[in-house]
């Protein structure tokens, strides 16, 4: 399917998608808006209100009569991803689930629940919100979820298979943040083998956007993503790295494509840094079964909760 145009997504109306992380100018931002440009309702789910509403701004600034919501959701803590599934309960059916939100390179930190801050955002909070809403995935008879992973999985150097309330060692924070991408794909893995087990209509993806200009790096860092040295990393990115835009491409087509289960879709260019999406392969340690399990009940007891 290395042919695969988002000029040829199909029409969306009627399908209620939630994004998040969407980030004015981010890959959230550009899956959101491609998709409610094609009929979708789109709900925006991100840390910051005022910069949701920014990126709510912007898409109605394309898509006149854009059905869009903005949600209150912090990846990062428990209770906040508790609270904004109890919000979208009243949405009804969901068709696809999209977990783009993360964090990328922070400096060493503890959340409020005693995680370390890549792995809560990136992992541990993805995964209680697509258990939250799996009820309404189900209702939709075809639901999707979508996990944005990246190329970064491959520096994961092991599995993240430790207690996650404890530090042991030295902290590593690309290492730590390949990890977070590596756990993207076993939750993508094993996901989708207990949804085909427990035979219900959903399917578990994942994607990676190849080397897109985001401010992630900048933000990740810094914590901004202009101002001093910010700008000129965020530059540098941007310098040598694909469109935000096209880097949405691959999160599009596992949304919208008929791919199996478990498939993991990212850009079909050199070294899977750009061009048009396509499926491609994964790591040996992403492939690791055994180890997708165990992290899968290493996470059901983090965030209190057992699906499906």
């Amino acid at each position: 399917m290395s042919d695969w145009n988002v000029a040829d997504l199909p029409d969306q109306s009627g399908r209620t998608v939630v994004v998040t992380g969407p980030t004015l100018g981010g890959l959230g931002h550009h899956t959101a808006l491609e998709l409610a440009r094609r009929g979708a309702r789109v709900i925006l789910a991100g840390r910051n209100p005022a910069k949701v509403e920014e990126t709510v701004a912007a898409i109605r600034a394309e898509v006149a009569g854009a059905q869009l919501e903005a949600l209150h959701l912090d990846l990062a803590s428990l209770s906040s991803v508790r609270t904004a599934a109890a919000a979208v309960a009243q949405v009804g059916p969901i068709d696809v689930l999209v977990n783009n939100a993360g964090v990328m390179g922070t400096k060493y930190s503890r959340t409020a629940d005693g995680l370390e801050l890549q792995m809560a955002t990136n992992h541990f909070g993805p995964f209680l919100l697509t258990g939250l809403l799996l009820p309404q995935l189900v209702q939709s008879a075809d639901g999707r979820v979508v996990t944005v992973s990246s190329l970064f999985h491959t520096f994961a150097g092991k599995a993240p298979l430790g207690d996650p309330r404890e530090q042991t060692g030295r902290y590593h924070t690309w290492r730590v943040y390949g990890q977070t991408k590596l756990a993207n794909l076993y939750l993508t893995a094993e996901l989708d083998r207990r949804l085909r087990a427990a035979d219900l209509p959903v399917r578990a993806l994942a994607a990676h956007p190849g080397f897109a200009g985001t401010h992630l790096a900048a933000n990740g860092q810094y914590g901004r993503s202009s101002g001093g040295i910010a700008t000129i990393l965020d530059a540098g990115v941007k310098a040598v790295s694909q469109s935000a835009e096209a880097g949405a491409w691959p999160s599009l087509m596992a949304a919208t494509a008929d791919l199996p289960g478990n498939s993991f879709v990212g850009p079909g260019g050199f070294r899977q840094l750009s061009g048009r999406p396509r499926t491609v392969g994964r790591s040996k340690l992403a492939r690791n079964a055994e180890n997708a399990r165990r992290l899968w009940e290493i996470s059901e007891e983090t965030a209190d909760l057992r699906y499906p």
